[in-house]
C-alpha cells in the first residue's frame, strides 16, 4: 500500500491536519488504558528486556516475509564492523545516495528494519548500526547512558557517513537520533522518529541531591545493589524463556502475524554473548533507572532542522499524546499517526516506508 501524493503537504506543514495512515484491515487492541507519555519502567523490566538475556534459538531462519515486500537477508555472522573506542561495532549499508541512518530500539538491532532498508536503498545511501551493548555490537561492560549512544551515532557520521544525512530512529534509538541532531546541526539536516523514547522534564528546575551519608554510602546503598541483583537475576532468567519473547513481541505488535522466526531470533542471537547478563544490570539499574537526567526538552530546544514523527497510535507503552506534545514544543515537526503499536516500521513496514520516502525527498531537496 502507497501513500497518496497529498501527503507531502500535510507533512510539511507543521500547522495542517495530522495525518492518519491505517492498513486495509485496522487491529484495535482488548485494552488502550495503557498508553501513556512516559514508558513505564517496570513494564520496562518485565516485558522488554528481552535484548541482553535469552537463548539462542534454531539456527535457521525459514519463515516467508511479509507477501510482495523485500527483506533484509538475515546473516548470523553480521554485515560490517567498525571499532569504537575498542569496541566492535555493528551495521548495515546498502544503497547508494543522500546518506540514512537508521538506529534501533531498546533490545533489538540493525535488522529490525529488515523491511525498510532494501525500499529506501532503492533511493538512498541506507545505514543501520547496532547501539553498543545491543545486537551484533560488542557488549561492553561500562557504565550506560543515553550520552554513550549519542556519541557513538555522532562518530560513526563523522568517521563512516562523512556527509550530511538524515537520522531516523525507533524508541530509544529515536532519542539517541535526536541528541545527536542537536550536537552536529550541520551534518544532520533531518530526523524522524517513531514511537520515540524520552521524558519531557521539570522546567521550574533541578531536583536538589542532599549528600551520601556514611550510612548509605556503605550499608544501604550496598545492600541495594545485592536485591537489585537478585531480582534482576531472576527477571534475566525469566527473559530467557522462547515463549516470554514471543509474548512480549506480540504485546506491542498489535498486529503480530509479523512476529516470526527472523524477528526473534535476531533479539535472541546476541545473548550468547558471555558479558550479556551483566550489560543488562547495568542497563536497568544505571540507565533506565536514570533516564529523567536527560529530558526532550533540552533536546529539542538545540534542534534546528527538521523534524518528522511516524507514531503508532496503538502503542501500550507510547501513546500517541507523546507526539502531540512533541509537535506543540517543537513546531517545525510533521505528524503521521499509524494504526500500528510501539514498532510501526516492522509491524506495517508499507506505510511507514510510503510515509518516509515522501518526507525524504522534501528533506534532502531542502537541505
Amino acid at each position: 500500500m502507497s501513500c497518496s501524493s497529498s501527503i507531502t503537504t500535510d507533512l510539511f506543514n507543521p500547522n495542517a491536519n495530522r495525518l492518519v495512515i491505517a492498513p486495509s484491515t485496522t487491529f484495535h487492541p482488548t485494552d488502550r488504558s495503557g498508553c501513556k507519555c512516559v514508558t513505564n519502567r517496570r513494564g520496562f523490566a518485565l516485558k522488554g528486556i528481552v535484548a541482553a538475556g535469552v537463548s539462542v534459538m534454531g539456527s535457521s531462519v525459514i519463515t516467508d516475509p511479509v507477501q510482495g515486500m523485500e527483506r533484509l537477508p538475515f546473516k548470523p555472522e553480521g554485515y560490517n564492523f567498525w571499532t569504537w573506542r575498542g569496541h566492535k561495532i555493528h551495521y548495515v549499508e546498502q544503497g547508494e545516495g543522500f546518506p540514512i541512518v537508521l538506529i534501533h530500539g531498546f533490545g533489538a538491532s540493525a535488522f529490525h528494519w529488515r523491511y525498510n532498508i532494501p525500499e529506501l536503498a532503492k533511493r538512498y545511501k541506507v545505514y543501520a548500526i547496532d547501539l553498543l551493548g545491543f545486537g551484533w555490537s560488542d557488549k561492553a561492560i561500562i557504565e550506560y547512558d543515553a550520552m554513550v549512544w549519542k556519541d557513538q551515532v555522532e562518530d560513526f557520521l563523522k568517521e563512516i557517513v562523512k556527509e550530511q544525512a538524515i537520522v531516523v530512529g525507533n524508541s530509544l534509538g529515536g532519542f539517541t537520533a535526536l541528541a545527536t541532531a542537536a550536537e552536529l546541526p550541520e551534518q544532520v539536516v533531518g530526523v524522524a522518529l517513531l514511537n520515540s523514547a524520552g521524558q519531557f522534564g521539570d522546567i521550574k528546575g533541578e531536583t536538589i541531591k542532599s549528600e551520601e551519608t556514611v550510612l548509605q554510602a556503605y550499608f544501604l546503598k550496598p545492600l541495594k545493589e545485592i536485591f537489585q541483583r537478585v531480582v534482576l537475576g531472576f527477571l534475566f532468567w525469566q527473559a530467557k524463556q522462547p515463549a516470554r519473547i514471543e509474548s512480549v513481541l506480540k504485546s506491542v505488535y498489535i498486529n503480530a502475524s509479523n512476529v516470526d522466526e527472523y524477528l526473534v531470533e535476531s533479539i535472541t542471537m546476541p545473548a550468547a554473548d558471555p558479558n550479556a547478563g551483566e550489560v543488562y544490570y547495568r542497563l536497568m539499574t544505571r540507565f533506565m533507572m536514570n533516564q529523567s537526567k536527560y529530558t526532550l526538552n533540552s533536546v529539542l530546544s538545540k534542534l534546528s532542522c527538521p523534524l518528522l514523527l511516524l507514531w503508532g497510535d496503538l502503542d501500550p507503552w507510547v501513546g500517541p499524546a507523546k507526539a502531540n506534545r512533541i509537535k506543540e514544543f517543537y513546531p517545525n515537526t510533521s505528524l503521521v499517526n499509524l494504526q500500528a503499536g510501539h514498532c510501526p516500521h516492522d509491524e506495517v513496514p508499507e506505510l511507514v516506508n510510503g510515509a518516509l520516502i515522501e518526507w525524504l525527498s522534501n528533506a534532502v531537496n531542502m537541505s
